[in-house]
Order: C-alpha cells, then structure tokens, then sequence
C-alpha cells in the first residue's frame, strides 16, 4: 500500500467517533516510509522524555541517550544544572562516550579533542599549523533541554513550546504526588522486536490488564472503574485514573505520606506524553518506559522507576525492597513483550486485519487523531 493511501486511511479513522473507530491500518506499523516521515514530523519535532534528573546527581555526571538519530550527552553541571550537549567530537564526529558515569572532561577516544562538561573544547593536540582552528567556536553543540516534575526532556525543535507549557493542564493532576521527589532505583535499555507504537498503544489501554497481567500490575483493581481525564482537544498527551483495593501490594500511600489524602491515597495516575513517553505515577511509586523506533521491527526502551522517598526511607533493607520491586516490574515488561511482539507479528500476516476498539481503548483512538495531525498535515 502506498503512503498516500496508508496517510488517507488514518485521516479517515481519525475522523471517526470511537464508537465507529478501529485500530489503525497494519501498514502504520510496518512501512518504512511511514517510519521515515515519523522521524521528522513526530519525533524530530517532540519533546523526548530521556529519564529522571536524579540519575545524575552530582556535577559531572553523565548519562548518554539517542534523541532520533542524534547522540545525546545529558550533564550535571558545577551549578547544579542539567544540559544536553551533541555526543559527537566537533573534529571528525566521533562519539566521544557510552553509557553514564562521572567525568570532569570528555575527551575523544579517536583524536584526544578534550572538553569541558560545560561543553567548551578545552585542547586538542597538533591543530596550531590550522589557520581555521577556533577553538571558541568548536564547543558541542548544545540541544534543548527542560526539567519538568523531575523528568529530563529534550528536544531537536528550536520552536517547540516549553515542555511545562504544553503539559500544563497535566500538571495539575500529577503534581499532587510530588514526582520530582521520587527516587530512581533503576534505569536500562532494552531492545524489543516490535514496532514503537504497539508499544505506545499497548500501554494506554488498560483493557488488556485482566488478561495479560492478571497476576501482576492487572490484580487488586476493578478496571471497568477506570476514570479518563479530559487533556482537551489536541493536547500531546492523555491521562486516566485507576485506583488499587486495600491489600494491594502497590499503588497506595505508605502510612508516612502526609500529603495525599482521602481517595488519592490509592489512586494512580497514568499519563502517556505523546508520542513516546508513559508512566504510572501512584502514591508509593513510579514507573516508565520512553521509546525511540530502530526500524518498522525494533524499538529501544529506556525502562525505569523510582519509588516516593517515605517508602525509602522507612525501608529495614533498601537493596532487598528495591530488588523486590524490581522484580515485580521486571514481570510486567515479560508480559507487555510477549504481547507487543505478538501484536506486530500479526501485523505482518497476511489475514491480519484490524479491528473495533472498545471504549476501553478510547486513548489509543486519541493516539491515532494525534498521528493524523502530525503525517497528514499535507493532504488535500
């Protein structure tokens, strides 16, 4: 199927009132052109969540992340700032580091061009018979970079609205619990043979719980009582509610938690910052994934949690309550990749044919107006 045909199928799904709305055309996921045209008109032109601020404590330390085809290094500056600069040497364009850590320089292992966690080049051996070398000029490129509710967001779009501005009728609802108070306990990547908005959709909807998490993040709640939020026509992202019955392991206020009351002491919060960012946000806990598509076939998870700093600290042993939550989580994403690698197999099939959404996956039909506005702007 053509592109053009591919992007009129979604224009008219979109169109669609949810009662009349199916799932979007298997070709959304599987071409290449498709994934092309989601490069430049939703990721290039999107705030990305790249994790959490208190990954990078102290100045100097680092944590690397790919914003779309761009290497991304994120800095915890001498004022306690965090930037993003290009991960790239302003010489030959080598990587300059991997992973996270803590530096007080970052020097290219290719040519030993060195700089400053300020960015700034500060040497670079045998350039003083090169009439072009500036050294003032040929600091790393800085890319935008914002702190909202303790989430590192970045960006490649010089005229995006800041993230708090776009999620301001989010703020109110999350705020409540305090996030950027949360404390990471940890932070990976992973590879799944998936295409990135099955991953996105599968996680909006909470229709699949009872199923394909009942032993898990699917028990201890009743998930026809889920409430969805009103984010307002065209907003970048979604929200619901969902509470857990008493004796639920997770997802209700430790006893030390002052500043949540009544109803909110059991009750979670799960937005999905389009296009790529998720996570639950309860009284005890948080946990997300941001995504970055590899190909049709492959998406890169940044998966992580923190847990809210009075179950911290009334823990006997933290090690052992953090591998315990760990664990739990660790089961879910199982079962969520068992379900997403499913779901994109299918939609290679030949007989795979979508189908209609039930109002349980009302965000997953917002998911696809969102992707209607952004790839079908050129339409006539």
């Amino acid at each position: 199927m053509s592109v053009g045909l591919v992007l009129r199928d979604l224009s008219a799904l979109a169109a669609r009132d949810l009662a009349e709305a199916t799932a979007p055309p298997k070709a959304l996921y599987t071409s290449p052109d498709i994934l092309a045209l989601e490069q430049q008109h939703v990721f290039g032109a999107s705030w990305l969540c790249a994790g959490r601020a208190d990954e990078i404590p102290a100045p100097g330390d680092y944590m690397t992340y790919e914003l779309g085809p761009q290497p991304v290094i994120l800095i915890r500056g001498k004022d306690g700032g965090i930037s993003a600069r290009a991960n790239t040497c302003r010489h030959r364009m080598m990587r300059l580091v991997e992973g996270r850590g803590r530096a007080s320089r970052f020097t290219c292992p290719y040519h030993a061009w060195t700089y400053g966690i300020d960015g700034r080049l500060v040497s670079a051996p045998h350039m003083d018979r090169t009439a072009c070398f500036a050294r003032d000029e040929l600091a790393l490129a800085q890319i935008r970079c914002e702190i909202y509710q303790g989430w590192i967001y970045v960006t490649l779009d010089a005229d995006a609205a800041p993230v708090a501005t776009k999620l301001a009728a989010l703020t109110p609802v999350t705020e409540r619990y305090r996030p950027q108070d949360y404390v990471t306990i940890f932070s990976e990547e992973h590879v799944w043979d998936t295409n990135w908005k099955c991953l996105t959709e599968n996680f909006m909807e909470s229709y699949h719980l009872p199923v394909a998490h009942r032993e898990t993040v699917g028990a201890n709640f009743t998930v026809e009582e889920n409430e969805f939020g009103d984010a307002g026509d065209g907003a970048d992202f979604v929200y619901q509610f969902f509470t857990k019955t008493e004796g639920a392991p997770v997802g209700r206020a430790h006893d030390d938690n002052h500043h949540l009351d009544g109803l909110w002491r059991h009750t979670s919060v799960m937005p999905t910052v389009f296009p790529s960012h998720m996570y639950v946000l309860a009284p005890d806990h948080l946990w997300y994934l941001s995504l970055q598509p590899e190909g049709t076939d492959r998406t890169r998870i940044r998966y992580g949690a923190a847990l809210a700093p009075e179950v911290m600290a009334a823990a006997d042993d933290v090690a052992a309550l953090i591998a315990e939550k760990k664990a739990f989580l660790d089961k879910v994403q199982v079962e969520d990749r068992h379900v997403v690698e499913g779901i994109f197999r299918g939609a290679q099939s030949p007989l795979g044919t979508p189908g209609p959404l039930s109002w349980m996956e009302q965000e997953n039909h917002q998911f696809t107006r969102y992707l209607a506005g952004r790839l079908c702007g050129g339409l006539s």
